[in-house]
């Protein structure tokens, strides 16, 4: 799949059927996220990829997680905060955003998760201390089915025009 039909097919999945992942599938994602730039070249992340179902629920106990124990497979995206202290976060994202256009690229849903305890995960996961937990990815096969909230959600909150959130050679010229 080209790369631009990747982001535009890209959306929030919440809804999974209960199928596992190729390892193969999970390694090319992975491996697309090694392949993300970060500061100094320093590639200050770890991933951990969750399979396994008493883990996954209890990751999905957070109010706006619970989708979570549906799914093939969460990635826990983590930074090492001794490493790169100013830039992990970002590095750390562009790793993961990397990792959900390949999952589509694949066939695979994806949603974006930051609500969770990351006290508790770490724990679960055993994480050292150094690294801080970024975000999860939901992974997974979709589920077909209504998304009556999401429909609605679009209708109420359409996704910008360009000219309102870009400008050329100073902010507010397109």
């Amino acid at each position: 799949m080209e790369v631009f039909a990747a982001i535009k097919k890209r959306h929030s999945v919440r809804a999974f059927e209960k199928r596992e992942i190729p390892k193969e599938k999970i390694l090319k994602i992975l491996e697309a996220g090694r392949l993300a730039p970060s500061a100094h070249n320093i590639q200050p992340w770890h991933f951990v990829v969750v399979t396994e179902e008493e883990k996954k629920r209890k990751i999905a106990k957070s109010r706006f997680a619970k989708f979570l124990s549906e799914c093939s497979a969460i990635i826990v995206g983590c930074g090492d905060k001794k490493a790169s202290p100013k830039w992990y976060k970002v590095d750390v994202s562009i790793a993961l955003q990397n990792m959900v256009l390949a999952a589509v690229s694949l066939g695979l849903g994806t949603c974006w998760v930051g609500s969770f305890d990351e006290k508790e995960v770490k724990k679960l996961l055993r994480i050292p201390e150094r690294f801080e937990i970024v975000a999860l990815i939901a992974l997974g096969y979709e589920k077909k089915k209504i998304d009556l909230q999401g429909k609605i959600l679009h209708l109420v909150r359409r996704r910008k025009e360009l000219r309102e959130i870009a400008s050329f050679n100073e902010f507010g010229k397109f």
